[in-house]
């Protein structure tokens, strides 16, 4: 029987770009769906961008752009970046959409009418630097129940939960001050009235692995459950709550409510009705999630769902976070790996294939060692997937596939038979049991060729027939391994298809050898993968962090001073220097005779200096959300002539220009008057 199955992924947020430990999850979810797709399921993979809150508000900001203009880029940015990695949506949408924006009044409304929202005035975390309140997740600090330092604002590491005003010397993350307290009305959802519902669906069924289900029993359900703040005061962007003017809906109301909008949108594309997905017990609803947002998933959200009519989650799918060489990825280290960056130096299959073999059924970090990497996409796909197809591959041209099949020692019908057990393992996520069955297979194919010797066979003319029945048996034994492996590797399965001239459609492909067809010319499939260009693209993600870390230097000095040039209130002065270590700063003017941008870097110009005469000097500079280039070309500035060169990967930085500002687009490079000459040195 079909199946009518709806997919989500966890929402992006439209701040910053989607990096290889985001991309655990979208390939994870992209499998499970071309997994079902090739059973012959309905499957609906339904995404779109979170685009609310406070960090959107404050970096559109800096930009000097609006919020839709942030988003907008954002957008088109992630989509790239997912499509580079074969994950296909059935519709990709956005929070900030009229769909979202009526939905959010439809189920705000279900609670008001089932009593469930309470207002209170309440003391919460102001910025007074970035002149907002902040959301859980822009605090940071230290755990007040065990201790552990650097702490989310909401949850620490070692499980325990609490109000962000608990924490013990908090920090802005937008602005590293130190929030004060700030009285505001806000709005809540009364959950602790829906207790004995989420305890039943968490106890109930197979919605949660065993794990979750354990953890939210334990942390959250054997007490009364908090109040949910479900409001933010102005300014925020988000959408109005229209029934309390001035507040706004925090981003975690909206953002889950957009798996439903994005589908709504879908529907009035392709003329279906939202209930038939949302509110019918014919449909399966899965939701993938990483481990950070179980809370959000598994409470709050079936809680607004089951109050406003719609389905509950079939099931919720939660994964670990990714590790690199076993530790947490960092920018510092280089291991926060942008998708762009890696898709310069890496095939998207070989990501892909790597995670599958990571991902199981249970919620576990996985770990992504370069060696390893390496060694297992070199190993299996080169060394015994591809491997089965190019050893025959130039021979099969020729002679076509033998109208019978051969006999091979029961290899296609062993194959055949293990597609229950590699489905099985596909439909209950785990992967990593999926791909070391297929594997299997592939280590019992390659020997059977080996032994045949084709390369042999192809000197003696009258071995021709042997030749044909090789070529059908390693190219079926090689189209059962890539329609399995399909869900996984789709550009292989294309390639597979082109070979044989067959789509590959359905599993149960898988069951019937194909006989009697051409070949066609051999081409090179999956090339082996070098560890020396995985680390190339980890020294570079280490110089593109450097590079905006030199970036927000000037904004980070300027950010000392107000528009009085006062320091900032709490905001310590730099260690002090004397008058010798000043003079050692030689100031210059330099006129600047070019400008651009850099294309890798984000906060980068590249500048061409004159000093005078012959002397040039190349500089990177920390300007580009203020400046376009050509508003420089021709301008006199001061620069640092005397700051030790910088190797970077876009080139030499041979001094500073120097400058002042909050940040941002509000970034002033400082001038002198064109009386000066180059060269000439500033007192």
């Amino acid at each position: 029987m079909t199946r009518k199955i709806l997919v989500t992924s966890a929402l992006p947020y439209a701040n910053g770009p989607i990096h290889i430990g985001h991309l655990v999850e979208y390939i994870q979810t992209d499998i499970w769906v071309r997994f079902q797709k090739l059973r012959g399921n309905r499957c609906l993979y339904i995404c779109a961008d979170d685009t609310h809150g406070t960090a959107i508000m404050i970096r559109a900001r800096k930009e000097g752009r609006s919020e839709e203009e942030l988003i907008a880029a954002m957008s088109e940015s992630h989509q790239r970046d997912f499509a580079g990695f074969g994950i296909e949506f059935d519709h990709y949408g956005s929070t900030n959409s009229e769909a979202n924006r009526d939905l959010c009044h439809q189920i705000w409304q279900s609670l008001r009418d089932a009593n469930l929202i309470v207002e209170r005035t309440i003391e919460q975390l102001f910025d007074p630097e970035a002149e907002t309140f902040l959301a859980d997740r822009f605090v940071r600090g230290t755990c007040p129940q065990c201790g552990l330092t650097d702490q989310a604002g909401d949850n620490c590491n070692n499980g325990h939960t609490y109000a962000p005003t608990d924490l013990i010397d908090p920090k802005s993350t937008l602005s590293g001050a130190t929030p004060v307290m700030k009285a505001a009305n806000h709005l809540f959802v009364e959950l602790e009235k829906l207790h004995g519902f989420l305890a039943d669906w968490v106890e109930s069924g197979d919605a949660l692995q065993s794990e979750i289900a354990n953890y939210l029993k334990g942390h959250f359900l054997a007490d009364a459950l908090r109040d949910w703040d479900i409001s933010r005061p102005a300014p925020y962007f988000g959408f109005e709550i229209p029934d309390a003017p001035g507040n706004f809906w925090y981003v975690w109301f909206d953002a889950p409510i957009g798996y439903i909008a994005s589908t709504a949108q879908w529907c009035e594309i392709n003329n279906e009705k939202l209930d038939d997905w949302w509110k019918s017990d014919d449909c399966e609803i899965h939701h993938f999630i990483g481990k950070d947002i179980t809370y959000f998933h598994t409470l709050f959200w079936p809680g607004m769902l089951k109050t406003a009519g719609f389905s509950l989650p079939t099931k919720v799918h939660i994964h670990g976070f990714l590790n690199v060489d076993g530790k947490k990825m960092s920018k510092r280290d280089g291991t926060l790996v942008s998708a762009e960056s890696y898709l310069k130096y890496a095939h998207p299959s070989y990501l892909r294939y790597f995670y599958a073999t990571k991902l199981s059924t249970r919620v576990e970090d996985l770990d992504l060692g370069i060696e390893e990497f390496a060694d297992k996409v070199n190993s299996d796909l080169v060394g015994k997937v591809v491997n089965l197809a190019s050893r025959v591959g130039k021979f099969a041209g020729q002679t076509g596939l033998a109208a019978t099949y051969p006999d091979d020692g029961g290899l296609f019908k062993n194959a055949a038979e293990a597609g229950d057990e590699i489905a099985a393992a596909y439909e209950a996520g785990d992967f990593s049991r999926a791909t070391r069955k297929i594997m299997e297979l592939a280590d019992a194919a390659n020997p059977f060729v080996e032994h045949a010797k084709p390369w042999e066979m192809k000197k003696d003319p009258a071995r021709e027939g042997e030749l044909r029945d090789v070529c059908t048996i390693a190219l079926n034994l090689f189209r059962q391994l890539a329609i399995y492996l399909a869900p996984v590797l789709p550009e292989l399965a294309g390639q597979c298809e082109r070979l044989l001239g067959d789509s590959i459609t359905h599993w149960d492909q898988s069951k019937t050898p194909l006989l009697g067809t051409p070949v066609a010319k051999f081409e090179r499939m999956l090339d082996r993968l070098n560890p020396e260009e995985l680390q190339k693209m980890i020294d570079e993600s280490k110089e593109v962090a450097d590079a905006d870390a030199a970036g927000d230097a000037i904004a980070d000095a300027a950010a000392q001073y107000n528009d009085s040039d006062q320091p900032l209130k709490d905001e310590p002065l730099a260690d002090e220097i004397s008058i010798d270590d000043f003079t050692k700063v030689d100031l210059r003017v330099a006129r600047v005779i070019a400008a651009e941008h850099v294309p890798e870097a984000n906060k980068l110009l590249k500048l061409t200096l004159s000093l005078g005469g012959d002397e040039r000097r190349q500089v990177f500079a920390g300007i580009k959300a203020a400046y376009e280039p050509e508003a420089l070309v021709g301008r006199l500035v001061v620069m640092v002539a005397n700051l030790k060169p910088r190797k970077m990967r876009f080139g030499l930085s041979e001094g500073m220009v120097t400058a002042s500002g909050p940040g941002g687009a509000e970034v002033y490079v400082l001038g002198i008057d064109e009386g000066a000459k180059p060269g000439q040195r500033v007192h």
